[in-house]
């Protein structure tokens, strides 16, 4: 009998619990490739220790250029005793390891899906510290006292002077909106599929999926930020989670 994968996520306040563009991506990963599993809630302060009880690798290094880093997401697969960190390499060990069900990477896509990974990042770049400001707020107290230390540490500045409200932020806003454009673009030569690649959801849904939800959850589904976001490039954004609900589970 196989036994449900352990995948390891960041909780939040919020009722739906996960939060995080990364740990979204191996959780649509996981959710896609149809493969049981359960979720232990771990936050950011006992992260590093987790992995090193459960022998997960290093994902960097910290600033110092020298201390190994670890990350979410983790999972523990206790059918082949295996421990794999990194989303994308997650995935990989997912279509490897269980070949049955969707095939996370379609023959020769993992280069064209990392460079989604590089398109959609760059897209939303001018967001990312508003949404990490917000992403500060959603967060239980010792989390939110280690990501407010170390992101404030990482841009020498307060979490509230990362995107202030007013002329700079909207201009961040107006900058996203012209730059995720190129993604847009992109998903209008899929032949009118609802995902990535046309009909059948692959771990460029992850990708795409997470980074989006991230936005969605954070801000919430009926705020004016989610909503104005969705209906750009003619509801492209809101029409795409729409789409992936199926596999937006949260075990």
């Amino acid at each position: 009998m196989v036994s449900p994968i352990i995948f390891y996520d960041i909780p939040s306040t919020l009722s739906v619990n996960a939060w995080s563009p990364n740990t979204w991506k191996t959780r649509y990963a996981l959710n896609i490739k149809g493969v049981a599993y359960k979720t232990e809630w771990v936050e950011y302060p006992d992260i590093e220790a987790l992995a090193k009880k459960i022998g997960a690798p290093p994902t960097g290094v910290k600033a110092d250029g020298i201390s190994p880093s670890y990350t979410l997401p983790i999972i523990n697969d206790p059918n082949t005793g295996k421990v794999v960190s990194d989303s994308f390499l997650i995935a990989e060990y997912l279509d490897a390891t269980y070949p049955g069900g969707t095939t996370l990477f379609p023959p020769g896509t993992k280069p064209l899906m990392a460079a989604l990974e590089t398109g959609v990042v760059g897209g939303i770049g001018s967001i990312l510290p508003y949404q990490l400001a917000v992403s500060c707020y959603i967060l239980n107290p010792s989390s939110e006292k280690y990501f407010r230390e170390t992101r404030e540490a990482t841009y020498g500045k307060k979490i509230e002077e990362f995107s202030p409200a007013g002329a700079q932020r909207d201009a961040h806003w107006a900058e996203a909106k012209k730059t995720i454009a190129a993604v847009d673009e992109w998903l209008s030569k899929n032949g009118g599929g609802k995902f990535v690649m046309g009909n059948t959801a692959t771990y460029a849904d992850g990708i795409l999926g997470g980074w989006l939800t991230w936005i969605k959850v954070v801000n919430g589904e009926n705020s004016a930020v989610w909503k104005d976001f969705a209906s750009w490039h003619k509801g492209r954004w809101g029409t795409y989670i729409t789409n992936l609900q199926p596999y937006a589970t949260v075990l």
